[in-house]
């Protein structure tokens, strides 16, 4: 059949018009506007009115004493005598230290970072409705950078902040840090979370850190990081900054090690964090092909502890310890910053990798326990150590000196003023290490390569990450 030309432009109009139909069923739908002024105007502002409130500012005060480093200096004290000490009279100085506070109980308890309120002699707490009050220090971690304030408000019910779940926070998630950056009264930032479980930034051993860019300068330490939900996330810490401002890379420490820290200060007790016994080391690239890993993860075993949980667990050496309580272990810092976060006496799933294969095995944690022995004693006799007591490290005594849980070795635990030990700069927590070319591993071996020895001395001591060796002839 054969269309007449005059029907033509009808056919194409319905041909054309049938294209269209279908082609809009098939687009996506034209987004709607806005059918209401509220739907528009989006703001943080009822997250911030529930927060707000329960985020204080924190003032501590201490006195220190300044005196020359002159009086120290044996030259100086033979030329000069008395007239030194006279003119070295200490001069009192007072510090003033300015971070902020989140309210976690109603009846006054506040969690705040240690290294606000550290050596402080007094501690003021400021209110959102700008009341003060003093405030006691119930509780401090140094080793996840914690306290924990308490402050009396009688007849009143002060407003908190809920504590979340950091674990199930997620990289892109929103979040606001509200605190007192630089002294200008409370301020709110937003910003996302960046990153989960940041470990090995130098900031603690139980480092795992929240990373977000909502906005954190100097005062916002100890404030909070709060969700869309308004409970507390974490609590900021520190930043990256080669300039000291805010460039967008915050840290924050999650509410699941705060936890422990507030449950413990309600209960008047200590935090005593778990010991696994084992000692540890990041996987390698090359670790991680030798043993069949996919890629480097988790924590080498290298040395287990006889009768402790691991090695009733079953846990050998060579093992990879993958996951604990379900949450994957990155490094040694992630599986402390884990550990810390649980309660001992308690049974926790470890995911462990073998000759190329995964299984599962159940541990009860438990306290430090406090062998092998300390046998602490005091250095006697003529030695560059004369007068320095020291102890065996063992898990008690990590735990009690801030030490890694695995640690060993031979520590000072304290030095006589005047002693041969003060005079060679010995300080506590110092650690021996080898006495005359020969590794000392406990105090039998340090008091007899001293009884044997004589001058010259080369002593090798610990202080940190730090090394130094002392000759001395």
């Amino acid at each position: 059949m054969r269309l007449s030309p005059r029907w033509i432009p009808a056919a194409l109009v319905a041909l054309l018009l049938a294209v269209g139909a279908a082609a809009a069923q098939n687009a996506a739908p034209t987004p709607a506007p806005p059918p209401t002024r509220e739907a528009i105007h989006q703001s943080f502002a009822p997250i911030v009115k529930k927060a707000a409130p329960a985020v204080v500012n924190v003032y501590s005060r201490r006195v220190v004493k300044n005196q020359s480093p002159l009086l120290n200096d044996p030259i100086f004290r033979r030329l000069f005598g008395p007239e030194l000490q006279r003119l070295g009279i200490p001069r009192e100085r007072v510090l003033n230290s300015l971070g902020s506070g989140v309210i976690v109980d109603p009846n006054g308890l506040i969690v705040t970072n240690y290294h606000v309120i550290k050596d402080a002699q007094d501690v003021t707490v400021v209110l959102s409705d700008r009341r003060e009050f003093e405030a006691k220090i119930l509780l401090t971690d140094e080793r996840v950078d914690l306290a924990v304030l308490k402050i009396n408000v009688p007849n009143e019910h002060l407003p908190v902040l809920e504590l979340g779940d950091s674990d199930q926070l997620q990289v892109g998630d929103m979040v606001l840090a509200i605190g007192n950056p630089f002294g200008v009264g409370q301020t709110v930032t937003s910003g996302i979370v960046s990153g989960l479980a940041r470990t090995g930034i130098g900031l603690s051993d139980f480092g795992s850190y929240i990373q977000t860019d909502a906005a954190i300068n100097p005062g916002n330490s100890g404030g909070a990081l709060v969700d869309i939900d308004g409970k507390l996330m974490g609590i900021n810490t520190a930043i990256f900054s080669e300039s000291g401002g805010s460039v967008g890379i915050g840290f924050a420490i999650p509410s699941v090690l705060v936890r422990p820290m507030v449950d413990a200060a309600e209960k008047g007790k200590h935090v005593v964090h778990p010991w696994l016994g084992i000692m540890g080391e990041d996987v390698t690239t090359d670790n991680a092909a030798k043993l069949g890993l996919p890629h480097p993860t988790g924590v080498l075993v290298k040395d287990v502890s006889p009768g402790g949980p691991a090695a009733k667990a079953g846990v050998k050496n060579g093992d990879v310890i993958l996951a604990i309580g379900g949450h994957d272990i990155e490094d040694a810092e992630s599986l402390r910053f884990r550990l810390a976060t649980l309660g001992t006496d308690m049974p926790v799933k470890l995911t462990l990798w073998h000759d190329g294969k995964s299984r599962d095995a159940m541990a009860t944690l438990v306290v430090p326990p406090d062998s092998p022995a300390r046998e602490v004693a005091e250095i006697e006799g003529t030695s560059p150590l004369a007068g320095a007591t020291v102890g065996n490290l063992n898990p008690a005594l990590n735990e009690e000196l801030n030490f890694k849980p695995d640690q060993t070795g031979v520590v000072v635990i304290g030095v006589k003023p005047g002693s041969p030990a003060e005079r060679l700069g010995v300080r506590a927590n110092d650690l021996v290490t080898n006495i005359n070319h020969k590794k000392v591993e406990n105090v039998t071996q340090l008091r007899n390569a001293l009884g044997t020895g004589a001058p010259p001395w080369t002593i090798v001591i610990r202080r940190g990450d730090k090394t130094f060796t002392a000759v001395l002839r």
